[in-house]
C-alpha cells in the first residue's frame, strides 16, 4: 500500500490493544479503534512484512453488534471507544483479546499452561458512572474559539471538549465541571497553552470515595496569574452534590508537561485528602495518590487476586508475601489477614507514606512499605519471600528487576496487568524461569473503553522433562537488542503526545546511552572534538525514560 493514501477496507477481527485487522483489495491492515463488521476508510502510515499500519479516517458503515446509543461526545472525545456495543459484546471482544495474545505466547513453550488456565472475564458492577475520579484539561475545540473544559478530542491531543453529559462519571462530577466552566468564562481567563507557555487554567481534578461520597477538587494552573478563587470555593461548596464536598485545593504547576506532582498545592477550604472504603478497609487518598478509579471493580479485582494467591490453601499462613509495586498497599493490606508479613515496594514515596498510613488506619502491625526502585530495594529485604504479588505498571516489569524476582523460585506469583500485551511480554522470561500458568482471568474496569485488568497465577514446574531452569545474569544480555523495539521517531510521537513537548535525536541518544543501550558514534560524540555537546535537560530525560519503558526496552 502506497504511503500516505486513502484506503477502504472491512474490519474483521481485532488484536489486543483493540487494533481492527483490516480487509482490503490491497491487502491487510491493522488500524486501531475500530469495531469488528464495520466498513472504514483509512491513512496508510507504514508497511510491515506482511501488513500495513493505518490510522482511521472515517467509519463509513457501522457494524451490526453496534446497537448501543452513544453519548452526544462518542467519537469526538478520546475517552470511549466500545460505548456503541451492548456492555455483553464490549467484555467477550475484550476476553477474546486477551485470550488470543496469550495463546500466542503459550505456543511456544511446552507445558505453558493448564488445560482450563482461562477463566473469561468478569464484568463490571456498574457500566455508567464507575469513575472516582476524573482530570478534565481546559482549552478550546477549535482555535479562537470558546473556552472548553472537558477531555482531549480524539486524535488531537491539542484540543478539548467539553463533556457535560459524560456517561462514565456521576452527576455530581458533572455539575462540578459545569458550573467551573461557566464561572471561568465570565472572568475571562486564557487556558494554558503548552505550545508557547502562556496561559492560566490547567485542568480540574476531582476525585470521590464511591463508599463515603467524599469529594475533593483541584485546580491546577499556571503561576502566571495571580488569581484569587475565594468566589469559586464558595460556589463549589453551595453545588447541590450528592456526595459531601470536603476540600478544594489550588494547585500551580509550570512545566510544560501534564504532570503535576502536588508540589506546589495550597488547601483553599476543607482538608487535601478524603475516605474511601474498600473489602471492608478503610483508604486515606490523597489528590494524587493512586487508587483504583472504579471502586466496585476494584473490590471484584482484588478477591481474585486473593483467591489466585490462597490457591492450594489448606488453612495455613502464608508466611512471609511481597506486594511489589504496592501503590497505597491496597493488596498489601488485603493480604495481611492471612500472612506472618507483607512487604510492600512502591518507587512513589507519597504512595508509600499513604500506605503507612492507610495500614496503621485499619490497625494492621504486620505490613511493611518500603520506598524506591523494586530492583534496588529487594536487596534490602531481609525476609526472603513465599509468595509473590505483583502488579507493575503498564510497561510492565524492568527486565532486571524480573530476572530477580523469578531468582526466589516461589512456588506461586500473582501477577495483576493493566496492560496484557506487557503481561505477555513477561510471561517470556516467566516460562523460561520454570514456571506454568495455572489460571487467567480478566476484570473488566473499563466499561465502554478498550482497556482491561487482567490476572495471572503462575506456579513453579517441578518435574525436570517439563523445564529448564536458567539463571540470566540480565548485565551480560546484549541490551542494544532493545533498539529493535522501537524507532526514534516512535520514541519522539510517544513523548511529544504524552508529554506535549519535542525530543531530538540526541536526546534520545543520551538517554539510551545512560541505559546501557550502545548508540551509533555519530549520535553520541559532537563532530569536533573541541566542540562541547549539549545535555539532555531533567524533564525531557524523563520522559524519554517512560518512552523506553512503555516499549518495553528498559
Amino acid at each position: 500500500m502506497k504511503r500516505k493514501s486513502c484506503i477502504t477496507g472491512k474490519v474483521v477481527d481485532l488484536l489486543f490493544p483493540n487494533k481492527g485487522i483490516v480487509e482490503t483489495p490491497e491487502g491487510n491492515a491493522h488500524v486501531k479503534g475500530v469495531i469488528p463488521g464495520q466498513t472504514i476508510s483509512f491513512i496508510v502510515k507504514k508497511n510491515r512484512a506482511d501488513h500495513a499500519e493505518g490510522r482511521l479516517k472515517e467509519v463509513i458503515e457501522r457494524s451490526p453488534m453496534e446497537t448501543a446509543e452513544p453519548c452526544p461526545r462518542f467519537g469526538i472525545c478520546g475517552g470511549c471507544s466500545y460505548q456503541t456495543l451492548p456492555y455483553k459484546i464490549q467484555t467477550e471482544l475484550k476476553a477474546k483479546q486477551i485470550k488470543k495474545l496469550l495463546v500466542d505466547v503459550f505456543v511456544r513453550f511446552e507445558n505453558a499452561a493448564d488445560e482450563d488456565w482461562f477463566e473469561g472475564i468478569i464484568e463490571s458492577p456498574c457500566e455508567n458512572e464507575y469513575r472516582n475520579k476524573m482530570e478534565f484539561s481546559f482549552g478550546n475545540e477549535v482555535i479562537d474559539g470558546p473556552l472548553e473544559l472537558g477531555m482531549h478530542k480524539a486524535g488531537r491531543f491539542n484540543d478539548v471538549v467539553t463533556v457535560d453529559k459524560c456517561r462514565i462519571v456521576d452527576e455530581d462530577f458533572r455539575k462540578i465541571l459545569k458550573s467551573s466552566l461557566e464561572y471561568f468564562k465570565s472572568r475571562n481567563l486564557p487556558f494554558y497553552r503548552r505550545s508557547n507557555g502562556e496561559g492560566y487554567l490547567r485542568h480540574l481534578l476531582v476525585r470521590k470515595g464511591t463508599n463515603t461520597g467524599e469529594i475533593i477538587t483541584d485546580i491546577v494552573t499556571s503561576s502566571a496569574i495571580d488569581f484569587d478563587f475565594g468566589e469559586y470555593t464558595e460556589l463549589l461548596k453551595n453545588l447541590d452534590l450528592k456526595g459531601k464536598l470536603v476540600g478544594v485545593l489550588h494547585s500551580i504547576g509550570d512545566s510544560s508537561g501534564d504532570a503535576v506532582d502536588g508540589s506546589d498545592t495550597e488547601i483553599l477550604y476543607g482538608r487535601d485528602y478524603f475516605y474511601d472504603e474498600l473489602l471492608g478497609l478503610r483508604f486515606k487518598i490523597t489528590a494524587f495518590s493512586f487508587f483504583q478509579t472504579n471502586t466496585p471493580g476494584a473490590e471484584l479485582l482484588y478477591k481474585k487476586a486473593r483467591e489466585y494467591a490462597l490457591t492450594g490453601d489448606d488453612g495455613a499462613e502464608r508466611g512471609i508475601i511481597y506486594d511489589l509495586y504496592s501503590g497505597t498497599g491496597t493488596i498489601a493490606q488485603m493480604m495481611a489477614a492471612v500472612a506472618k508479613k507483607v512487604v510492600g515496594i512502591e518507587i512513589v514515596e507519597e504512595a508509600v507514606e499513604a500506605a503507612k498510613i492507610n495500614a496503621k488506619l485499619n490497625g494492621l502491625e504486620n505490613t511493611e512499605f518500603i520506598s524506591g526502585d523494586v530492583l534496588k530495594c529487594l536487596d534490602e529485604v531481609k525476609e526472603k519471600p513465599d509468595l509473590i504479588i505483583m502488579d507493575p505498571p503498564r510497561a510492565g516489569a524492568a527486565p532486571k528487576a524480573l530476572a530477580k524476582i523469578l531468582d526466589y523460585g516461589v512456588e506461586r506469583i500473582v501477577y495483576i496487568s493493566c496492560k496484557a500485551s506487557s503481561l505477555a511480554f513477561d510471561l517470556e522470561a516467566i516460562l523460561k524461569a520454570g514456571y506454568k500458568v495455572e489460571k487467567v482471568c480478566c476484570v473488566d474496569m473499563f466499561p465502554s473503553t478498550a482497556n482491561v485488568e487482567t490476572v495471572c497465577l503462575l506456579s513453579k514446574l517441578h518435574e525436570a522433562k517439563h523445564h529448564i531452569n536458567v539463571k540470566v545474569d540480565m548485565d551480560e544480555l546484549d541490551l542494544t537488542s532493545a533498539e529493535a523495539k522501537a524507532t526514534y521517531k516512535e520514541i519522539e510521537e510517544w513523548v511529544q503526545e504524552h508529554y506535549g513537548f519535542h525530543v531530538t535525536n540526541l536526546n534520545i541518544a543520551q538517554v539510551k546511552q545512560k541505559h546501557g543501550i550502545i548508540e551509533r558514534e555519530n549520535y553520541n560524540k559532537p563532530k569536533s572534538e573541541n566542540r562541547r555537546q549539549p545535555g539532555c535537560p531533567e524533564e525531557k530525560v524523563k520522559a524519554i525514560e517512560g518512552a523506553l519503558r512503555y516499549f518495553q526496552m528498559i
